[in-house]
């Protein structure tokens, strides 16, 4: 007995949990009794109706436009008129009696897959409808405030909550009382001491400390450091994992919306995208100028362009440059990474003094900011401490990285963001009137080479939100291209307040959001904020670059302002609504390497395997393919082993996880980063400097960096410039470049074919030489080609197999596919019957010999589908850091790294002949045996 009562209970209980019941004469009655005035008919077969009605289209019958057997036409047109207008009419039913709900008519990026039943997960002006539906639909909805704990921690949580918001509102309540017993506000008698919030220390000639965060999200940050918009990234992008950072950062790598396509489109045709690149590292050098010269000079700026009269707007601080600076390593020189120095300006009294007094000039106390990339931050900062002691009198070395953040936006509209954000402090700053003229430009390259500004600029939340800027009637106008041909920048110029320690120091102390509130409610609604006295001017400094590929890409602007400045810029830039439409778009530094990759410019450090920084990323790639390699099935995984590339060659050449310059230069291998955690010791360094090795791994391991001494075989791999590249090919004195240099190459598919991360590039075979033995046809027994006949070797015309796939110049069509010597002849088109029949048994009845050479087996001379063999491993000669599908081209492309020593040789080969083929290449995805035909150019 009592266990059918729990029986029945447990089945009340069940049908209680039941989402929605199937109706039912019986259960209607029930529940119309019940319910009363409340009670409505079931929504599904209101539904089911409504649709079935707006599925049924009306027609009209072929007889009514017949009159006695003859068509009438003026009848047919109507009949005809009158299906069409039923045919529209229900296709406007189905699409809004579809079975679509609130949250599928949001746009696919705001969509959640909790708002199917949670009203408060769509925007405010569908909630109500949402509500309906799903109150309609009897949906079960749960509130957070009134759901119970299920889990002790659930309820542990829950309770000090509780406890929590009774403290909070006692706090509230005595703060209230001390307010109306007058406690803090100023009586005549007592005296109050008003003190200024500290500033942050900067240390010279050492690291500093990353700013303190708030003590509920400190324990968030044990490891690494957050950007200034973490939290608004948080919600909208994929970021690195908690435990693991990338270069001591918390950095967003792509947005949680897909965002391939309109990348491209936003970057390149219509938009902006923007990037919160604040975790790149800052340095500030001052001291004497001729000490700061003598350290760039020792990072490889050395060029007489820079020193001479031509760089002297690039030394007034009215220009930028950009590109790798490099250090001494023993007789030679190694790359360290990328950066972009900045010159403070002088006032206008000082710049125009006569140019005889050089060493006065030498003497002049002058700084430069340098901007580089977080991964070869560190090995810099090491050689700037060191050169700068080197200098009398001595340059002193700042840490601005927690001082100094930036953003970058590309695409036709970033000029137009940027000008609706930021708006001039002061309306005589000779920068920010050229700034603010820029109106109409679609494109940072169209301004001059390498230009900066900087200026101060208000408070972005005084006149939030942006509003559009009227681009329409400035991009023709006159007085614009005046600004951009004569470019008057140094006129009245005069120290950037970046460089300004109390300057920053003013413009990070804004004030707070609360109040900004109750300002634009004091005001009347739509009408901007009066700056006051409260509101300090932000100091900033954007630039323009251009990609280094040239031709009509987009350039990039930056804008360098105060570190606690960045956030509410980047709200007004998130909202700005662009005069073609949409706002700007988000990117990650997926979005970062797409963009590079697209432009066909190496991405620092991925490209980059020259340099230290970009060792230490392809050890972690190679750790990652690895990890994703195992966790396949063995069924599912390339067998590297078992690769047959035809000729009888087994087996993928080198590691087929990793792009391995040690196989090509024949350097030590290394124990594979996911067997073992410690890499080879190579010391890469043998004149390294005076620094205690202690205090130097100290310092790396800081920064998530790995020492020097632990770096492996393959940092003893130096990168090489084009211009260095460019000068040993057109020199007359045959000069070989170093025998374990590289250089990046941009490679080009001719015809089809799509190359991924570590695909072998190949140059083309060499033709046999004159004194390899060719077949006679007129001896009695012909004569063995050793190099074609022999099994396990590659075919004598593999350079001109390969040629062949050339597109024809006449016609420009792909090359048909290529014949072997072997084939049969075909009989003529348009033959009778009986010519068939004679000549297919002359062919028959014929004793010609078998064709030479023999036909061999499969994969011996090609492979299948007529591609040719790829060359042998003495024809490598690199490999793709990154390739896809170009987006911008329209074909296959890569960025990869190849021998120096032999690209110079093959170029020298072919300057005899015809140039062009020495810039052919083979492409062969790892684990694949076809290669395609495709063309590199220096990067």
């Amino acid at each position: 007995m009592d266990n059918n009562k729990k029986q029945a209970a447990s089945g009340k209980a069940a049908d209680s949990k039941k989402r929605k019941e199937a109706p039912s004469a019986a259960t209607g009655t029930k529940n119309q009794n019940q319910q009363g005035k409340d009670s409505r008919p079931p929504a599904r077969p209101q539904k089911r109706v409504k649709f079935q009605d707006a599925r049924n289209i009306r027609s009209q019958p072929s007889d009514a436009a017949l009159d006695d057997g003859k068509l009438d036409l003026q009848k047919f047109l109507h009949a005809r008129e009158f299906e069409i207008k039923a045919l529209e009419t229900s296709m406007r039913k189905c699409k809004s009696a579809n079975a679509t709900r609130v949250f599928q008519q949001v746009p696919r990026e705001m969509r959640r897959r909790t708002a199917s039943h949670n009203a408060k997960r769509v925007p405010k002006r569908l909630r109500d409808r949402a509500k309906r539906e799903m109150l309609e639909d009897n949906t079960p909805t749960v509130e957070a405030r009134k759901r119970r704990p299920r889990t002790t921690r659930a309820r542990i949580r829950a309770e000090n909550a509780k406890r929590l918001e009774k403290l909070a509102a006692k706090k509230r309540k005595r703060a209230l009382q001390r307010e109306a017993e007058g406690e803090n506000k100023d009586e005549p008698g007592k005296t109050t001491i008003q003190t200024r919030a500290p500033r942050p220390k900067i240390r010279r000639d050492t690291l500093n400390e990353p700013p303190k965060p708030k003590s509920k999200f400190k324990k968030r940050q044990i490891n690494k450091t957050w950007l200034p918009t973490h939290l608004w990234h948080a919600k909208r992008a994929t970021m690195t994992e908690p435990t693991k950072p990338l270069w001591r950062f918390a950095i967003p790598l792509t947005p949680t919306q897909k965002c391939y396509r309109p990348t491209h489109r936003a970057s390149g045709q219509k938009g902006t995208v923007f990037w919160d690149t604040s975790y790149m590292s800052t340095v500030r050098l001052y001291g004497a100028a001729g000490g700061i010269e003598q350290v760039l000079k020792a990072l490889g700026l050395v060029q007489e362009s820079l020193w001479g009269n031509r760089g002297r707007k690039w030394r007034n601080g009215t220009r930028t440059w950009s590109g790798m600076v490099s250090r001494q390593q023993g007789s030679s020189r190694r790359d360290v990474g990328p950066a972009t120095i900045i010159w403070n300006p002088t006032p206008t009294d000082e710049t125009t003094a006569p140019e005889s007094n050089t060493t006065e000039q030498k003497k002049t106390q002058r700084q430069i900011l340098i901007r580089t990339h977080p991964s070869c931050f560190l090995e810099l900062f090491d050689e700037l401490v060191k050169l700068a002691k080197l200098q009398t009198p001595q340059v002193h070395v700042e840490d601005l990285r927690f001082e100094i953040g930036s953003i970058e936006l590309t695409g036709p509209g970033s000029t137009e963001t940027l000008l609706a954000v930021l708006q001039p402090y002061h309306t005589e700053e000779r920068h920010g009137q050229v700034f603010s003229s820029l109106v109409g430009v679609t494109n940072p390259a169209s301004l001059p080479k390498d230009a900066v500004l900087g200026f101060s600029v208000k408070d972005p939340r005084l006149s939030y939100p942006p509003k559009r800027v009227d681009t329409a009637s400035k991009v023709s106008d006159p007085a614009l291209l005046d600004t951009l041909t004569q470019w008057p920048v140094e006129e009245q110029v005069k120290p950037y307040g970046l460089f300004d320690r109390d300057v920053r120091f003013k413009a990070s102390s804004l004030p707070p959001q609360k109040s900004i509130n109750r300002r634009k409610g004091a005001n009347i609604p739509g009408q901007e904020i009066q700056v006051t006295a409260a509101d300090p001017p932000i100091p900033v400094i954007v630039f323009a670059s251009r990609p280094t590929a040239g031709g009509q890409a987009q350039g990039t602007w930056t804008l360098l302002a105060p570190w606690k400045c960045i956030l509410p810029i980047w709200y007004s830039i998130v909202h700005y609504p662009l005069s073609t439409g949409g706002n700007p778009r988000l990117g990650g530094l997926n979005e970062q390497r797409q963009i590079a990759f697209e432009q066909g410019t190496a991405w620092f450090p991925g490209d980059f395997l020259g340099t230290n920084a970009g060792v230490v990323w392809e050890m972690e790639q190679r750790a990652q393919r690895k990890k994703a390699w195992d966790r396949r099935p063995k069924g599912k995984r390339i067998e590297w082993a078992s690769l047959d590339l035809g000729a009888g060659r087994k087996g993928e050449i080198g590691d087929g996880l990793a792009c391995d310059f040690e196989h090509l230069f024949g350097l030590p291998k290394d124990p594979s980063p996911s067997s073992s955690g410690n890499q080879s010791t190579l010391d890469v360094d043998p004149n390294a400097m005076d620094v205690d090795p202690g205090e130097e791994a100290e310092a790396a391991s800081k920064l998530g960096k790995p020492h020097k001494d632990t770096l492996p075989s393959l940092a003893t791999v130096e990168q090489m410039k084009k211009t260095e590249f460019n000068a040993l090919v057109s020199s007359a004195n045959l000069v070989r470049p170093p025998p374990r240099s590289i250089i990046s190459v941009n490679i080009t598919f001719v015809t089809r074919g799509v190359a991924n991360a570590c695909a072998r590039i190949y140059r083309l075979p060499s033709r046999p030489s004159a004194t390899t033995t060719v077949p006679s046809s007129e001896a009695e027994v012909p004569a063995t080609d050793p190099v074609a006949a022999g099994i396990g070797s590659l075919p004598a015309d593999l350079r001109d197999q390969w040629l062949q796939k050339l597109p024809s110049q006449k016609s420009g069509s792909r090359c048909s596919k290529t014949t072997t010597t072997h084939a049969a002849p075909h009989i003529p088109h348009g033959v009778d019957q009986g010519t068939r029949k004679q000549l297919m048994a002359k062919s028959l009845l014929s004793g010609d010999p078998l064709p030479y050479p023999r036909p061999s087996a499969a994969n011996q001379t090609d492979i299948g589908g007529g591609h040719p063999l790829c060359p042998g491993e003495e024809d490598l000669i690199g490999f793709v850091t990154a390739g896809a599908y170009s987006l911008s081209e329209g074909k296959g492309t890569a960025v990869g790294a190849i021998s120096a020593e032999k690209a110079f040789d093959t170029l020298q080969e072919c300057k005899s002949g015809n140039n062009k083929e020495g810039r052919l290449c083979i492409v062969r995805n790892a684990g694949e045996s076809v290669g395609w035909l495709a063309r590199w150019e220096l990067v």
